[in-house]
């Protein structure tokens, strides 16, 4: 791949979702910049494609800057952002039973700690570098849940909320100069995180399904930007 290549920083790319995007891109010639909690889990196949890759920490919030700081001294460029890393857990207004308040606070700061703290810092450290690109792209990945409330689980639904805003927030900051940026919301996709669900895994989305949309949403001209993109695997009134 040459030096000219075009660079992708993904954020929780050792499994899942994060993983079929880094694959997917590379194919489509970019160069890998990957952020991983655990460097030392990084499936063979995307080792091969020789990326760089950062010791990555979402709680940390000094993780943003050095990661974005790696990528440009080793790469010199940042042209695609991929805020994919994510947790999830219950996190209900009425839980039955009730949970104690320091577990709710809990769960609450470690879902806006990774879901939307995270996200922001590292939209904001990179969006200088996507700027001078020309055609940065900015993917967040949000969820259905961010555009729409069906289950009881609070915390996640206005985490996701959030990540939709911070989407548009990095796609009108950095318009003019070219960036791009889209809210890819997704029902359930068969990855670890919805195995506790009692879900028909043959039916649900799946991770190269995402991948593959958010390959060709990257690829796009600046004249046809897509700002939201809703990926349903049942059938959903309003979506």
């Amino acid at each position: 791949m040459t030096e000219d290549a075009p660079v992708a920083m993904i954020t929780g790319a050792n499994r899942g979702i994060g993983a079929a995007i880094a694959r997917a891109l590379a194919g489509q010639g970019y160069r890998l910049s990957l952020g991983l909690r655990d460097p030392g889990s990084l499936p063979a196949d995307l080792a091969a494609c020789d990326p760089l890759v950062t010791a990555y920490d979402a709680e940390r919030a000094d993780a943003a800057r050095a990661f974005t700081e790696a990528t440009e001294k080793h790469f010199g460029r940042i042209d695609a952002l991929v805020n994919n890393a994510g947790t999830g857990g219950p996190l209900e207004l009425m839980p039955d039973p009730p949970q104690p308040d320091g577990e709710m606070e809990e769960m609450l700061e470690r879902l806006l700690a990774i879901n939307v703290k995270a996200p922001f810092r590292l939209t904001r450290a990179a969006l200088p570098a996507l700027c001078r690109s020309g055609r940065g792209r900015v993917i967040v990945l949000a969820s259905l849940s961010g555009k729409r409330v069906l289950g009881l689980n609070a915390g996640y639904q206005m985490t996701k909320h959030a990540a939709v805003a911070l989407s548009h927030a990095a796609r009108r900051a950095g318009w003019d100069s070219g960036v791009r940026a889209c809210a890819i919301c997704p029902g359930f996709v068969a990855t670890d995180m919805t195995l506790r669900h009692d879900l028909p895994r043959h039916e649900i989305t799946r991770p190269e399904d995402l991948a593959r949309l958010v390959a060709d949403i990257v690829m796009l001209p600046n004249t046809a930007s897509v700002s939201e993109l809703a990926v349903n695997w049942r059938y959903e009134p309003g979506l």
